[in-house]
Parts: structure tokens; sequence; C-alpha cells
């Protein structure tokens, strides 16, 4: 399996810390964001990665480079202007293959996630190893967590297993999914493309899956919250 994180996005809200910097590679703990999912890429056994960028993305081949220093094999997907993130996949759909591909936002934190539970989500084939039938096997998975404060009514529903596009119990998507190639054969190469419509379409039809993850998990959207994430740790009382 490949991965593509996404690392094109301005980070407005990041300002002025992204002015100079690309967001990807603001520390969090003392390692940039991005590497932190590098890691446990690798880690995973997940080590051909491609990395789309756009604002300040000579910044991240530059301290990247081929992904030798972290036991990967890093191709880039570069964009001048950010296509958003299904636009992403389109452009960088070359470099990705025809099988299945874990996604993953490189402004999220969440450093405790195994990504070797992404890798067989998605089967052709049934537990008899029957196939799938193509038109109605899911076309995607999603990772969904606990609504943070500045997402609090959610983004989708989860029916056992199944992705809704409503319901009472609702989750946030999490950046991280695993898709099929093709659900991008809509979207032309280099033109923008958001993901939020795509996938409404699908989990309207039923073929969305997903779970959530109940381990760390911040999306640092501001530097309030990467100011957070930095904080002193504070040491237990002793007794």
């Amino acid at each position: 399996m490949k991965a593509l994180i996404f690392a094109a996005g301005r980070g407005e809200r990041m300002r002025p810390l992204t002015d100079a910097c690309p967001k990807p590679l603001l520390k969090v703990r003392g390692r940039p964001l991005i590497v932190w999912h590098i890691l446990n890429l690798v880690r995973a056994g997940i080590t051909d990665i491609v990395i789309n960028h756009a604002h300040l993305g000579h910044m991240i081949e530059e301290a990247l480079g081929d992904g030798s220093q972290f036991g990967a094999k890093i191709a880039y997907s570069p964009e001048g202007t950010a296509l958003e993130t299904a636009g992403g996949i389109a452009r960088a759909r070359h470099l990705l293959g025809d099988a299945p591909f874990v996604a993953v936002a490189a402004d999220i934190y969440c450093p405790h996630f195994d990504f070797k539970q992404v890798v067989d989500v998605l089967e052709a084939n049934d537990p008899w190893g029957n196939p799938h039938p193509v038109d109605t096997r899911d076309i995607a998975w999603l990772y969904l967590v606990k609504n943070p404060a500045h997402n609090a009514k959610g983004d989708f529903a989860l029916n056992n297993f199944t992705i809704a596009n409503d319901g009472e119990a609702r989750f946030t998507f999490s950046g991280i999914g695993v898709y099929r190639p093709e659900m991008f054969d809509a979207v032309t190469p280099g033109e923008k493309a958001a993901l939020a419509p795509i996938l409404r379409e699908y989990a309207a039809r039923g073929r969305v899956g997903g779970e959530v993850y109940r381990g760390d998990w911040t999306d640092v959207g501001t530097p309030e919250r990467l100011e957070q994430l930095n904080a002193p740790l504070i040491p237990a009382r002793s007794q």
C-alpha cells in the first residue's frame, strides 16, 4: 500500500507562523508535524509515500529529501496553486497506482495512530474469497474522532461501520482515510476539487465505511492549538 500526505495548504489561520514556514514543518514536541506521520507510516511497513505541496513546497522537499533518512521512499506532487484535497489526489494518481491507498492530512497530530490497521480495510474479496461486487463495495474507509470544540456538530454519523451523512451519533472526520483510486475518476488532474462532496455522494449510496479512532488527535489549525501541544508537561505530584 502507498500513502499520500496532504501538505499543499496555505495555513491561513496559522499566520504569521506559516508566512515563512509551510504548515507541515511546524514542530510539535521538537518534531515537524509531517515527520510524525512519516515515522508512523514507516513503522507500519508503509514506506512508499507521496507528498503534495504548494505553498513553500521547496522547503518541504529540502527538509525531507527522498525519504531515506526515515526509511521511506518519498515522491512529490507539486501543485503550484493548491488544488484542494480531491484535486490533489487526482493530480497525484499517476504516483499512487491502481490499488487502494491511505491519505492523511499533514496538519493533524496523532502520534499513536497505528497505520497497520489501514492495510486491509478495503479488501477486494470477502472472508470466503468471493470478490465484492465492484459497484457496491466500499470505495473509502474513514477514521472518525470525537467531536472537538471547534466542530461540535461533527461531520458524519456512523452506523455499524458504515458512514452516513445523517444520524444522531455524529463524529468528526480525522483527516485519515483509505480510498480506491476510481473514486476520483470524475476529477480532472489539475483542477481544484474538494473531497467532502465526493465523500457525501458515496456515503449516500452506502459505499463509505469507517470506524472511530479514540487515541490522541488534534487538528493543529490555530497557533493557540500548536502552543497548547508544545506546552511543558506538568509533572505528577509526589504522594
